[in-house]
């Protein structure tokens, strides 16, 4: 590719894949019930080429998000700009610049993949010279099921169809509603693979899921919303390091007794193997306090160890 080629390009990547500026929406409510206000001033900017996870509780404002970036529902107020587009100003770059792997099976029975990837390119207006259908089933696995109707696809290939048809139009923008629910842990590793070499071709990924340990390991960012509102974003590593409590866990080999009376704000729990996990706060009590505690009432200790918080604690904590 040409230098000037190559420049204009950089001029044209924005910093930001996603720029959301106070996004409100509020549903008309029946009867004599009040609106219901799904996003209520929404601010969130996510950098070009991360992975960012957007999570929340069931209700929170995801979908909402999603379906507003996507161009499905219509925002009541606020800016919402996609891959430096403003959608009110560039509808139609702003949705090409977006590629959405939706949570529901939304597949034609009686289409092959590859009748499914072409007509799906054909709805973007993506010339036939310009089409990647084969190479797009070769990443997702579909090759040998190419040619069989969709309606013969086990679930798991219909994911993948899914996914599929989210990148027929080279999108810049991947969002991924909930990609791995209900799927076996193979399927889900595949997924994962192809996510991270298209994340390493420069594609920005948004991610939202229940499976929290997924979202820790794969997300460079994170924003959790919750009725509505943006209630904490940042790196992983800084929202897991600004979580409260660590665990002591311990292993007493075959001692079955009851445990001492222990500082306040410790809580307890005998794991299934055997294991005593102690959960503290590191601003209030120090692991030392506990050990001497135990030791004090005669608790054995074959194995210590301690255990950092996880995305799961930051959730609840931030979500109830």
């Amino acid at each position: 590719m040409p230098a000037t080629q190559l420049a204009a390009d950089a001029r044209r990547t924005p910093r930001h894949a996603i720029d959301i500026s106070q996004l409100r929406k509020t549903y008309a409510a029946a009867g004599q019930s009040p609106p219901k206000e799904a996003l209520k001033g929404v601010d969130l900017a996510i950098p070009t080429g991360s992975i960012f996870g957007l999570l929340g509780p069931n209700g929170a404002g995801k979908s909402t998000i999603i379906n507003i970036m996507a161009g499905l529902v219509n925002k009541t107020s606020g800016r919402v700009s996609i891959w430096g587009f403003d959608q009110d100003v560039n509808p139609r770059q702003s949705r090409a610049s977006i590629g959405v792997m939706p949570q529901e099976l939304n597949i034609d029975p009686f289409f092959t993949p590859r009748a499914s990837l072409e007509v799906q390119a054909g709805l973007y207006g993506v010339p036939r010279s310009e089409r990647w259908t084969d190479e797009i089933l070769e990443l997702v696995g579909l090759t040998a099921q190419a040619g069989s109707y969709s309606r013969h696809l086990s679930g798991g290939m219909k994911r993948r169809l899914l996914l599929a048809k989210a990148l027929v139009h080279r999108p810049q923008i991947l969002v991924l509603d909930e990609p791995t629910a209900g799927v076996d842990i193979a399927l889900r590793e595949m997924l994962w693979d192809n996510i991270r070499k298209l994340n390493a071709r420069g594609m920005t990924v948004i991610l939202t899921t229940h499976y929290l340990e997924e979202a820790q390991e794969m997300c460079d960012e994170i924003a959790i919303i919750n009725h509505g509102e943006v209630v904490a974003r940042d790196t992983t590593r800084e929202l897991l390091a600004g979580a409260e409590g660590k665990t002591l866990v311990i292993d007493p080999g075959d001692w079955t007794g009851d445990l001492p009376p222990l500082p306040d704000g410790v809580t307890t729990q005998r794991r299934p193997d055997g294991t005593l996990a102690l959960r503290y706060a590191p601003l209030q009590m120090q692991a030392d306090q506990i050990i001497d505690r135990l030791r004090s009432a005669g608790v054995p200790m074959v194995d210590l160890q301690t255990e950092q918080p996880h995305l799961e604690d930051v959730f609840r904590q931030l979500t109830g």
